[in-house]
């Protein structure tokens, strides 16, 4: 009966290896791919979406804080469930704000907190520093109402001159009047700063909101990037929980606040030294002697 060879270590050991190197091989085309997808979808335009008038209901606070993806919270100073709530976003890992009340224009009553325009300075930077105090981890501000009080410079400037000394702090205008100088006194200062784009919710039917958020993907891909406000409606929620999973198949992508204001920085900076003359060219356009 014929004595079976068994295999050498050696020629055991070059058969794994060389199985080794054929999944190596196989693997590199995935992995490549799986790379060139992450580096396409970090240049698709991007989305960011805020949602207002947080903590004082309890469960549509739960249900913001539980959207899918980087959606930011904004929670009302005095909210009764404000304090609590905010922890609990932050430890979801989403981006909470202060949602600062601001005078606005016309009779509708302002929220415990408010600023307004016949405060003395001593009594604004106070108000604003409890109101900063009782929204825990809050990274960034955007204005409640404020119609009349964000049209002022002076009350804008003392504003951002608080949030820049408080440091790590941006400041989001809401928009709620085309006159509001905001957003121009926060650049001023160097406090981090966009505007809103969209309001997703003015109009609370389902077939507005989806208009609007449909209107909000196209102005980020005309522009890059594009950013939302929404409230704790029930429309609003079910709209953002249908779609928002749906980003990444239309090649878009959903932002923290901060993020989206890194990016336009980016492209502000970028714009503008695009206009400006290299030190080359500067020294050719002198005049000869």
């Amino acid at each position: 009966m014929p004595v079976k060879r068994s295999e050498s270590p050696v020629s055991g050991r070059r058969l794994r290896i060389w199985a080794g190197v054929f999944l190596l091989a196989l693997s590199l085309p995935a992995a490549r791919a799986a790379e060139e997808r992450a580096a396409t979808a970090h240049d698709w335009p991007a989305i960011s979406i805020v949602i207002d008038d947080l903590g004082g209901r309890y469960q549509a606070t739960l249900r913001a804080i539980a959207l899918p993806g980087p959606v930011a919270c904004s929670f009302l100073p005095y909210g009764e469930h404000t304090r609590r709530l905010a922890v609990v976003a932050y430890r979801r890992g989403k981006e909470v704000m202060l949602h600062l009340p601001m005078q606005t224009i016309g009779d509708r009553p302002l929220d415990r907190g408010g600023l307004t325009m016949d405060m003395t300075r001593q009594e604004f930077l106070r108000t604003l520093q409890q109101d900063i105090d009782a929204v825990p981890h809050a990274s960034g501000v955007n204005n409640h109402m404020g119609s009349l009080l964000t049209q002022h410079a002076g009350d804008m400037l003392w504003l951002m001159r608080a949030i820049r000394r408080h440091g790590g702090l941006f400041f989001l205008d809401s928009r709620t009047t085309a006159q509001t100088v905001a957003m121009q006194m926060a650049l001023e200062t160097h406090v981090p700063t966009m505007k809103r784009d969209v309001f997703l919710d003015d109009d609370r039917s389902p077939e507005a909101i989806r208009a609007q958020f449909e209107r909000l993907i196209r102005l980020a891909k005309i522009h890059g990037t594009a950013l939302a406000i929404g409230h704790p409606y029930a429309h609003t929620f079910q709209m953002l929980e249908e779609v928002l999973p749906t980003l990444s198949a239309r090649g878009v992508r959903l932002v923290p606040v901060a993020e989206m204001i890194r990016l336009q920085q980016q492209r502000r900076e970028s714009w503008q030294a695009s206009l400006s003359p290299s030190p080359k060219d500067a020294r050719n356009s002198k005049p000869s002697p």
